[in-house]
């Protein structure tokens, strides 16, 4: 991260690069913590938050972590704009350099969009989320989430259950788990597993129940309704009762073991709200530990790196 100039995959960090991030994102907590919430870091430096797809959260939590850091943060919505008008990607990157933009942090529901936008603007590209691609920060933040919760990375049994063929987040927390030494299971129905899994680095299971008991984290994706008649699984109920952590199924998890979920949260669905608000679960501390990550990655990729060359 020190030498790279963009952050579009987790699958491009070497373990060093995500250690790293870590490491960073726990001397930015810190600063959290500090009575003065403010580093001078990125004084002078313009952070663009250019989202075509809505994201409130993550375009706040980016917004949070580049103020904290003392940048300029331009909002640039995308819906309602220019670009929703016709303007291309090009166009739009071309503005962007005009502004003279260090780093844009970009959402787009194209896979692959801040790949493209990396090759056309001189600043560095944060993927912050690329159709169903990926979404490294995310990833990035429960990996950090985790090693506070429970020390260490290494070792650890991570589940992830639910809709992986359409999930970025699933993608990117993959790959980084895996380089971080975790061994990954995922959990769903055959539908909603991506072709090729065969090849990924984790283990396949269709029975929560039976992987449950062996788990230091389970992580739940969120279920998108609008799959839902899109026959990939036949009803809210029939998915709930095989795919949903409730109370009864969080009771198999050894005693230490964590449940997480990226948010939106679609409770009763997925997950029980009992186990959404135990005291296991981390998804209060994910909102906040977003905003640490985030920080560690802008201040990598613009100020505390030494050498920044392209990746």
């Amino acid at each position: 991260m020190g030498v790279k100039r963009h952050l579009l995959s987790t699958a491009d960090l070497l373990l060093d690069d995500a250690l790293l991030v870590l490491d960073t994102a726990d001397r930015m907590a810190r600063v959290a913590d500090a009575p003065v919430r403010k580093l001078p870091t990125l004084r002078g430096r313009t952070v663009v938050n250019l989202f075509f797809e809505d994201s409130t959260r993550t375009r706040t939590s980016f917004e949070v972590a580049a103020k904290r850091l003392s940048a300029d943060v331009i909002n640039f919505s995308a819906r309602g704009s220019s670009v929703s008008k016709g303007e291309s990607l090009k166009d739009t990157a071309q503005t962007l350099e005009a502004m003279g933009a260090d780093a844009v942090v970009c959402r787009h529901s194209a896979s692959g969009a801040p790949h493209r936008l990396a090759s056309w603007v001189r600043g560095s590209v944060v993927n912050a989320g690329d159709g169903t691609h990926e979404h490294p920060t995310q990833a990035l933040l429960d990996a950090f989430t985790i090693r506070r919760r429970l020390g260490r990375l290494d070792g650890l049994a991570v589940t992830i259950v639910g809709d992986v063929l359409h999930s970025r987040v699933a993608r990117s927390n993959i790959w980084l788990l895996t380089t971080l030494g975790a061994q990954v299971t995922v959990v769903a129905p055959p539908t909603l597993l991506p072709l090729g899994i065969d090849g990924w680095p984790v283990g396949v299971s269709y029975d929560l129940d039976a992987v449950l008991p062996k788990t230091d984290v389970v992580m739940m994706l969120r279920v998108q309704r609008e799959r839902m008649s899109a026959a990939f699984f036949p009803s809210e109920r029939e998915y709930s009762r095989r795919y949903g952590l409730d109370a009864d199924r969080a009771a198999l998890m050894p005693e230490h073991a964590l449940v997480m979920h990226p948010g939106p949260m679609v409770r009763g669905m997925e997950i029980a709200s009992s186990v959404a608000d135990s005291p296991r679960s981390t998804v209060v501390d994910q909102v906040a530990n977003g905003v640490s990550v985030r920080m560690a990655v802008l201040y990598l990729l613009l100020g505390g790196g030494t050498d920044r060359e392209t990746t």
